[in-house]
């Protein structure tokens, strides 16, 4: 889908290392069909001032307000955190996972800062361990 054919409003930025970006949205739209409410950067090949630049044109060109990264001290999220500086109506999410986009996507009658809240705590409840070797056993 190009960005003229797009009929799902933008809600948010996922931006992080290699294709990790797209990859986590194309899951997304295979689960739910709600991809489009994505927009993927990727870090490849690009300095921090040009991440910086990718992700402010995506804002600009979407009205998105939120901003996925999938590093909490990546370069994708030391841009984010530069740029918000100047626009304080922005969210900044790191470290996210599969379950955290996927809440975020079907809750889309919220608003998407309040929204953010909700997917975090379903993100957070989905990371589990089984399995663990026992110490000392």
């Amino acid at each position: 889908m190009t960005d003229t054919q797009r009929t799902v409003p933008v809600r948010g930025v996922v931006a992080g290392h290699g294709t990790f970006a797209s990859g986590i949205i194309s899951a997304v739209d295979q689960i739910t069909g709600r991809g489009g409410q994505f927009v993927a950067i990727s870090n490849t090949g690009l300095c921090l001032d040009d991440i910086q630049g990718a992700l402010a044109r995506a804002l600009d060109e979407t009205g998105a307000r939120v901003i996925f990264t999938d590093l909490p001290a990546g370069s994708c999220t030391m841009a984010v955190r530069r740029m918000i500086r100047e626009r304080p109506g922005v969210l900044l999410v790191t470290g996210i996972n599969l379950s955290l986009l996927l809440d975020f996507a079907m809750q889309d009658e919220a608003d998407p800062l309040q929204a953010v809240q909700g997917a975090l705590d379903r993100g957070r409840a989905s990371m589990t361990a089984h399995g663990v070797p026992v110490h000392g056993a």
